[in-house]
């Protein structure tokens, strides 16, 4: 199964450091919806796995956070793509959940979902060190965009995790991708 899981915030569509709290706000980074269509179009299935402390800290509700995925969701399919799952972590840091990424509960969700015992050879893109971390629990082959909060993790210098490829966005991902040779 060709599956890859991609953040939302900074990866698909800009990041707000006020979050983004309605579907107005939600504006995509240029070229992320074209990329997904064309993962989609090679047979990618496309996850996305989110942060959405927003709701816990009461900026938006459950409904808003819905308008704002079905935005996304429209702007995807009307490029010729799919997203096949969105999953996302409610809470807030003080919560301490297991879902709220660096934790690694989101990813659990999608192996278990689709009856994996780990993600390994899944492709996990992000523009955070939280994102790389949650992923590089479960397997997964990691990937950090410069779009969103990327530079400035680069520009920090703090270690990545071992063998992260970093793109200088969503579409230049796609780009690697596409190029690989196919996994037997």
């Amino acid at each position: 199964m060709k599956l890859l899981v991609l953040d939302r915030d900074g990866v698909i569509n800009e990041d707000r450091d006020d979050y983004v709290k309605s579907p107005d706000e939600w504006v995509p980074v240029p070229g992320s919806i074209e990329a997904i269509a064309r993962l989609h179009r090679e047979g990618w299935r496309v996850l996305v796995a989110t942060n959405q402390s927003g709701l816990g800290r009461g900026l938006f509700d459950a409904n808003t956070l819905n308008a704002i995925h079905l935005k996304m969701q429209r702007a995807v399919n009307a490029a010729g793509g799919r997203i096949d799952a969105i999953f996302f972590c409610p809470h807030t840091p003080e919560d301490h959940c297991d879902c709220r990424k660096p934790r690694p509960g989101l990813f659990r969700d999608i192996a278990e979902r689709y009856g994996l015992e780990d993600l390994r050879g899944v492709h996990a893109v992000g523009d955070t060190l939280r994102d790389l971390q949650a992923a590089q629990l479960l397997g997964c082959t990691l990937h950090l965009v410069r779009s969103g909060k990327g530079e400035r993790v680069l520009s920090a210098q703090t270690p990545l995790p071992e063998g992260t490829l970093v793109h200088d966005n969503l579409g230049a991902f796609a780009d690697w991708l596409l190029t690989q040779p196919a996994q037997s």
